[in-house]
Order: structure tokens, then C-alpha cells, then sequence
């Protein structure tokens, strides 16, 4: 009945505000709170998490948050992100001509928009760090993202206040021990920390946290933070029994501070390391006493040996994640020890490691039978035939990533395509043997594909492509560099693949405006197109995708000649979700600069 409330007068607030914490898109809770006041109430009532940028002052705008969100428990704060005022709004507000009695309060504003020197208040301060401990009472989690204006004053204000904090993420802060101290002293729940890139720190402020929070804290991160030694990580080790995850990045770190942590933390599950004193021996402590460990990844270390590796295969039975970049000295057999010991590995990424080849991965098949995700990247010694054993024996394989692997060709594509036929995510990139009959394989065996990528493999041509469209209902596609690929290809996949929302055919020379108009009649829910460096691709192609394609959020078309000012402006007039247009400047014109200059990027070609 026209003019009856069937909502408010039956819901109880209870019912409301629950629906309210399932509503996760923001835009979707602010046009709940547009109904009625009490929908508003409510949906403030249900907010737990926040998120702040470097505004016009972050400092009042902490305030005024808190006072309208109280039952926030969750505070982002990153100082990379530009989230101001608009500059017509504070223009506005300047050209009223101000009476005698309002002189002294409109220059206040203005200096609160605008600080003192345009840049004084865009900076979270030690005022709103206090802010956050006065008005968000049941804050659990805070992430301070290079806040460089926050000091130990202000976190220890924080601190005293926020009792119940169970995450801290002060990445790039620039505070110090005393702040970290304090943390220690105050937050005794601590479960997360994350220290990556606090430079002001030493081993007092460390061991002091460790003391404090040493019973609860569960992960640690600790990335260019000079000053922090071997003393720190044995606090951490005598401390921290329950510490479960450590993200440790150091040139100052050596065994004797990796043995005590690997000692005193059995229950670790999660270990990333990129410590370039670290040998053998601490490796092989971490296999002997960290029997719970799940993941474990290694960057560009050049001290250890297959030794380390066969302690972790040897005493880590229940790894399921490996990741070894940039480590030299190791070779097939370390694969070997792994893949023998440790058989619920699900994911396994080889990056840059030279030494490693063809047998290592043969192991990987024959010993890995629960892996579901596979990524070689720069391994110049792996063979035509190296994924046959991988095809063979990880039949439930779901995601493969391929880049630069030269060696790389058709006949071990067609193995995994026979294989792996829960296949869901393959990308290629620069593996220049790669071409049509491993492509069709895919299409043929691949059903479950839905991510395809193959960047400037230059075998791949149109038949690969209407392989895939008549066999697979792909979401995601980007041949970006397939020279040989052609209307006839992504017409293929127009057809066959209405559900795809995300497309990158840049650099596509023979593409022009059929193929767009065919992608426009068949995928009309593609959300971000790429088709930068396509020359035959012109404003009549364009348009009729973007009238057709009326969810799309992004488009690229940078050094395209045949796409002109009037092709920019259908875009930006036909799709009304359009969120980022990258192009070349000259060819937008004033009225498009007018209606959309937010989402339009701009490519520097003004020579």
C-alpha cells in the first residue's frame, strides 16, 4: 500500500543492524543511511571499520568520526592516500564577502582546510593520535601507513588509552623506542605487529614490547629497521612463545639471533626471510625445532645451500607454501628434499634461482600430489619436457604462472592441459615456444578456465583463441603482445565468453572495430578494457563498446590514431561507472575536461 512503512514498523533495530554488518560495499551502506534518520542511527550504530586519508586535517576529522561511529573497532590510516576537500567547495567559501562578526571564525576554517603552509595538516599529528584513544573505545586494530608525524608523545597517548588492541601496523612511522615501549607496557592483548620501515628503532624498544606483550603476540614484521640486532629476535625468542608469523627483512640479522628465535617460537607456521647474513645453520635450526611450519619463503639469500633445504623437507612434514627467490646456490636436490618430505605442499613458487631445472620439477610431480599452484619465473634451465611429470601427477593443479621460462613449449602446455583439467588461472608471459598447440590444448581439456593470460608470445594466433572461446568461459583474458592474434580470435571469444569483465588486447596491430563490436554485443559485463597501441581500432569500434558495455570502470587507449576526441567523450557520456580513462591530453577537449577531469589519467606526450 502506497504511503505504508512495511520495514520500520516490523524490523526491530536488532534485525536492522545485523543486516547492516552483511552490507559490505561502502557505497551500498551510505545509500542505506539516505533512507531515514532512523536507518542512519542505525547504520552508524553498525560501522566497525574506517578508513582515512591524508585530508584537508586528519586531526578533525578523527574527531568527528569517532563521535559519529561508536562502535568502531577496525582504523586505517594511510597517508598515501589523497582524500581532500574539493577545491571548488573551499573556493566557494572564500568568495562570500565575510561581515565584521564572522571575520575571525571564517579565517579559522580557512586555516583548518588549508594549514599554514598548505601542508602542516594534512599529516595525522600526536593531537589525533590522542583523538583516536579518546574516541574509538573498543579499537582493536590500528594501521598507521607512513604517518611521519606521529611521534612517541602520540603513541603513548594512544597506548594508555587503548587497552583491548590486538593489531598495530606502524609501517614507515617514524617513531622510536619510547612509543614501543609504551605499547608494551599498555597493550597487553597485542596479537599483530608490523614494524617495516620504523627506522627510528633500536633493540631497547624491541625487547621492551617483547617483555610486555611477549604472551600474546602471534605475528611480527620487521623490514629496514637498521638499528634492530641478533638482541632483539633472542628476546623475541625467550618472550614470544606463541609467536606464530615472522616477516623478517635485515642486513644486519645473523644465526645467532635466527638459532634463539627458532629455539624459544615452536608454533611457528609462517617464516619470510630475506636476511642476507643468515647460513645453513640457522636454517637447519628452523627445520629441527619449527615442526608447525606451514609457509616458508626465502629471498635472494646467497649464503646457504641444499643443506638448509634438506633439514626443512627433513623436520617441516607439514609446509604446504614455498617460495625461493634470487637463491643461487641451490639446486634440483633441494626441490627433491622438499618434495619427498613435505607432501601437502599446495603452493610452490621458484623465482630467479638459476640452478634449479628440469629433475626438480620432475620431483615437484611426482611427490606433490595436493599442489594447486605452481609459479616458475626466470628459470633459464628448465626443459621443453618439464611440466610432463607435473601434468602426470598434480592433477588437481588450479593456477600456473610461467615467465621467461625460454625453454618452455607447446609439449609441456599440452601436458598440463591433459592433466590438470581443474585448471582455473594460466599466465604466460614472454615464453616464446609456446604457441597454438598448447593454447588449443587448454581449450579443449581446460573446461574450469577462467583466467587467461599470454603476454608477447608471439606463437599464439587466432586458432588459439577460438580454441578457448569454444571451450572455456573465461572472466579474465589478456594477450596483450600476441601479434599474430586478429579480429577473428577475440571475436571468438565474444562469443563464447559472455561472462568476462576484464580485457587487455594492447598492442594488437591487426584489431580493429569489428572486434569491438562483437565484445560489445557479447560481454556486456566488462568492467576494464585495455587497448593501448591497437592502430586499427578507431572512435566507431569504441563507441559501440562503450554504449553496449555500460558497467565499464576503466579504459586504456593510449597511442591509438584512430581514436579521437569524440571517441574520450563517448565514453566518458555513455558509461556512467566509469572510473579511470588513460589517454593521450590533446585529446581530450575542454567540455570532457569539464564533465570528467577527476577519472581522466593522462599519458606525458606534450613534447
Amino acid at each position: 500500500m502506497r504511503g505504508y512503512d512495511r520495514i520500520n514498523t516490523i524490523l526491530p533495530d536488532e534485525l536492522l543492524l545485523e543486516i547492516f554488518r552483511h552490507v559490505d560495499s561502502k557505497p551500498n551502506r551510505d545509500t542505506c543511511a539516505l533512507v531515514c534518520k532512523r536507518w542512519l542511527s542505525l547504520e552508524r550504530l553498525s560501522r566497525e571499520t574506517i578508513r582515512i586519508g591524508a585530508s584537508a586535517s586528519p586531526d578533525n576529522l578523527v574527531r568527528l568520526l569517532s563521535r559519529c561511529f561508536v562502535n568502531i573497532r577496525c582504523v586505517f590510516v594511510d597517508e598515501r592516500l589523497s582524500i581532500s576537500l574539493p577545491v571548488h567547495y573551499v573556493k566557494r567559501r572564500r568568495v562570500r564577502r565575510p561581515t565584521p562578526s564572522t571575520t575571525s571564525s571564517l579565517q579559522e576554517s580557512d586555516q583548518s582546510v588549508s594549514g599554514d603552509n598548505g601542508m602542516g595538516t594534512s599529516c595525522l599529528s600526536d593531537s589525533g593520535m590522542a583523538a583516536v584513544g579518546d574516541g574509538f573505545v573498543k579499537l582493536e586494530k590500528l594501521s598507521l601507513i607512513w604517518c611521519s608525524s606521529v611521534t612517541d608523545v602520540g603513541l603513548r597517548s594512544f597506548a594508555a588509552k587503548c587497552k583491548s588492541l590486538k593489531s598495530l601496523d606502524l609501517q614507515g612511522c617514524y617513531i622510536g623506542d619510547e612509543g614501543l615501549a609504551a605499547v608494551g607496557e599498555y597493550c597487553n592483548r597485542l596479537e599483530d605487529l608490523n614494524l617495516r620501515f620504523c627506522e627510528g628503532l633500536t633493540d631497547i624498544g624491541l625487547v621492551q614490547l617483547a617483555l610486555g606483550c611477549g604472551r600474546t603476540l602471534k605475528s611480527l614484521g620487521l623490514a629496514a629497521c637498521v638499528k634492530v640486532t641478533d638482541v632483539s629476535l633472542e628476546a623475541v625468542g625467550s618472550h614470544c612463545r606463541s609467536l606464530e608469523t615472522l616477516s623478517l627483512d635485515s642486513d644486519v640479522i645473523n644465526n645467532k639471533g635466527m638459532l634463539a628465535l627458532a629455539k624459544g617460537c615452536r608454533l611457528l607456521k609462517v617464516l619470510k626471510l630475506q636476511c642476507v647474513n643468515i647460513t645453513d645453520e640457522a636454517l637447519e635450526a628452523v627445520g629441527l625445532f619449527c615442526l608447525s611450519l606451514e609457509l616458508l619463503a626465502l629471498y635472494s639469500f646467497q649464503k646457504f645451500t641444499d643443506r638448509s633445504l634438506y633439514a626443512i623437507g627433513n623436520g617441516c612434514k607439514r609446509l604446504k607454501n614455498l617460495t625461493l627467490s634470487d637463491c643461487y646456490l641451490l639446486s634440483n636436490k633441494s626441490l627433491d628434499y622438499v618434495a619427498a618430505g613435505c607432501p601437502e605442499l599446495m603452493h610452490i613458487e621458484v623465482n630467479g634461482c638459476h640452478s634449479i631445472g628440469t629433475d626438480g620439477l620432475m620431483s615437484i610431480g611426482k611427490f606433490c600430489t595436493r599442489l594447486s599452484e605452481l609459479a616458475l619465473l626466470y628459470c633459464q634451465k628448465i626443459e621443453s619436457n618439464a611440466l610432463s611429470e607435473i601434468g602426470e601427477g598434480c592433477k588437481f593443479l588450479q593456477a600456473l604462472h610461467l615467465v621467461d621460462c625460454l625453454g618452455i613449449g607447446d609439449d609441456s602446455i599440452c601436458s598440463i592441459a591433459k592433466g590438470c583439467k581443474y585448471l582455473k588461472t594460466l599466465h604466460i608471459r614472454r615464453c616464446y615456444e609456446v604457441g597454438n598447440k598448447g593454447i588449443i590444448a587448454v581449450g579443449q581439456n581446460c573446461k574450469f578456465l577462467t583466467d587467461l593470460s599470454i603476454r608477447f608470445c608471439d606463437r599464439v594466433g587466432d586458432e588459439a583463441l577460438i580454441a578457448i572461446g569454444q571451450g572455456c568461459s573465461l572472466h579474465i583474458l589478456n594477450v596483450s603482445g600476441c601479434h599474430q592474434i586478429g579480429d577473428a580470435g577475440i571475436i571468438a571469444i565474444a562469443r563464447g565468453c559472455p561472462q568476462l569483465t576484464s580485457l587487455d588486447v594492447s598492442v594488437l596491430q591487426h584489431l580493429g572495430d569489428r572486434a569491438m563490436m562483437e565484445l560489445g554485443e557479447g560481454c556486456p559485463l566488462l568492467k576494464d578494457v585495455v587497448i593501448s597501441h591497437c592502430r586499427k581500432i578507431t572512435d566507431v569500434g569504441l563507441g559501440y563498446l562503450a554504449r553496449k558495455c555500460t558497467l565499464l570502470e576503466s579504459c586504456h587507449m593510449v597511442y591509438c590514431p584512430g581514436i579521437t576526441s569524440a571517441g574520450v567523450a563517448t565514453v566518458v557520456t555513455s558509461c556512467t561507472r566509469i572510473k579511470k580513462v588513460l589517454v593521450e591530453k590533446f585529446k581530450v577537449s575542454s567540455r570532457t575536461k569539464r564533465r570528467a577531469g577527476s577519472i581522466i589519467n593522462y599519458l606525458c606526450v606534450e613534447l
